[in-house]
């Protein structure tokens, strides 16, 4: 019987949540989800020296705006705590020691100095950087060329060392990855790792897999940058005496610039002009702010559906998909290969069509936050849905309603004239004096009505009505904007209608016949 599907996402809190993190987390919660599976968050904090005070945090919060809460995770909890390597420490060692009692690994005594004089001692044209690895360790200050004796001794006076694995010559190391078939390395070409660190905190490659392992974790989904050190997680797995518990490998595709060369980054992002991390994020120490999909006005499904399509398709048209209907169609099987370029219009285009199918009183929260934000209370709240209804397909980012709905709410502040002048004159003029009349005097102020009047009173006058609705337009929102101009009328009511009219009327020219 296979083992229940347990799946992890496995950051560092040293920063903001790039959106290639977001989706690696969403490629795991939507396979954990599909197989009935639990997906785990477990944070490795390992490196103190980058821990950045927040970032735990941070991360917990945009995944929950994401959709993508863990079932397990330290803010959680679980069955398989603690949950940040930092509580786990004591855990990490034995495991080395175990390692190094194999003759798989070794304790290396060499200080900073001692090991940037290897590096330009052995510093060539064919290996300008040289690495702690065969060619090199022999010459170092390690329990491989040292006596037993005073390798000890060295440990009992509690000299600072660190646990580098011993990286076998001439083997070839395979592993079974789900998007890429076999793959096979060289073990001659990776250098020693270091497993235990000086600090006795362990490293990425010791942690990863002995967490994996306590963990259960049956699947390992994580980003193509980590295939360089596979070699040395498949030697762990097979040296600890875990290689039938491995869990099944994916290395995600990279996100690509939107020019196709390169991996996206955050500078992308801040010279393009666009957000590259889910939710802003402060860096405390520079207090820089780098700005995120949410605050820039993405919805969490436009958002999530978005990233789901970088580099991964589910064989047809389809490029709307809810959550729920990407657990029914995820497959790691069509995960593409090769990269995946980032094209922030079409994340646009996602977030427009979200905005376009999500109903207004879901709307609602966002449209009432972002018009109290610029100090207007939305005080008309039984109509504030019906204006939702009919703006919302103008609207490509939330902040775009502040725009669209604002007219109704309070007078425009700047009026479009311009627009009306050239083809104003006393017909249209007296026109618009006999609407003021005919509607002061509509006890029936519904769209219906409103329609026909407008229309009747431009017959009688011999105008097309299409001369007229754009400067009725202008006088009720501004400019050339906004949705239906009696549905506009019908909301802001008879009084503010009339209102700005009449204030427009008195700013045009009052032409002679």
């Amino acid at each position: 019987m296979s083992k229940k599907v347990r799946v992890r996402f496995a950051p560092s809190p040293t920063g903001g949540l790039h959106l290639g993190g977001v989706r690696t987390v969403l490629f795991n919660y939507l396979f954990a989800r599909q197989q009935g599976g639990d997906f785990i968050l477990r944070i490795e904090d390992t490196d103190q020296g980058r821990f950045v005070p927040g970032a735990e945090a941070y991360i917990l919060d945009t995944l929950e705006w994401c959709g993508l809460v863990p079932d397990e995770s330290p803010r959680h909890g679980g069955p398989f705590g603690p949950y940040r390597q930092s509580e786990r420490k004591a855990m990490y060692r034995p495991y080395a020691e175990q390692l190094i009692e194999q003759g798989h690994a070794y304790y290396a005594f060499d200080t900073p100095q001692e090991l940037e004089k290897m590096r330009e001692q052995f510093k060539s044209d064919t290996n300008p950087s040289p690495q702690y690895d065969r060619a090199t360790r022999l010459s170092m200050k390690n329990s491989l060329t040292l006596p037993a004796e005073e390798v000890q001794q060295l440990l009992a006076a509690g000299t600072p060392h660190v646990i580098r694995i011993l990286m076998p010559e001439s083997e070839t190391v395979q592993l079974t990855d789900m998007i890429r078939g076999e793959i096979s390395f060289e073990t001659s070409t990776v250098d020693d790792k270091v497993l235990i660190k000086a600090d006795g905190m362990p490293t990425y490659h010791l942690a990863v897999v002995v967490d994996d392992h306590l963990m259960q974790i049956s699947h390992a989904f994580r980003g193509e940058e980590w295939l360089p050190s596979a070699p040395v997680h498949v030697l762990l797995w097979k040296y600890l005496g875990w290689e039938n518990e491995m869990p099944v490998w994916a290395h995600l595709p990279l996100i690509l610039k939107p020019d196709g060369h390169g991996k996206l980054s955050k500078r992308d992002g801040e010279r393009l002009g666009f957000p590259v991390f889910a939710m802003n994020w402060t860096d405390p120490g520079t207090g820089e702010t780098t700005r995120g999909y949410k605050e820039t006005g993405f919805l969490p499904e436009a958002f999530v559906n978005m990233l789901a399509l970088l580099g991964w398709n589910a064989g047809n048209d389809q490029e709307i998909f809810s959550m729920e209907e990407l657990i029914q169609a995820f497959s790691m099987s069509r995960v593409h290969k090769g990269g995946a370029r980032f094209d922030y219009e079409k994340a646009k285009w996602f977030n427009h069509e979200w905005i376009k199918q999500t109903p207004a009183a879901s709307l609602r929260p966002h449209v009432a936050t972002l018009l109290q934000e610029k100090g207007i209370n939305s005080a008309k709240e039984q109509s504030l849905e019906t204006i939702i209804d009919l703006v919302k397909d103008r609207c490509t980012l939330l902040p775009d309603f502040v725009a669209q709905t604002v007219f109704f709410f309070e007078n425009p502040s700047e009026i479009d004239l311009a627009s009306i002048q050239p083809k104003w004159n006393e017909q249209k003029n007296m026109f618009f004096i006999e609407l003021i009349r005919n509607w002061e005097l509509n006890n029936d102020w519904t769209v219906a009505t409103l329609t026909t009047s407008f229309q009747e009173l431009a017959a009688a006058n011999h105008l097309k009505p299409g001369e007229l609705m754009l400067p009725l337009r202008i006088m009720l929102v501004g400019g050339k904007f906004g949705p239906g101009v009696f549905d506009i009328a019908a909301i802001i009511g008879k009084e503010a209608t009339l209102q700005r009219i009449q204030h427009v009327l008195a700013q045009l020219p009052h032409p002679h016949p």
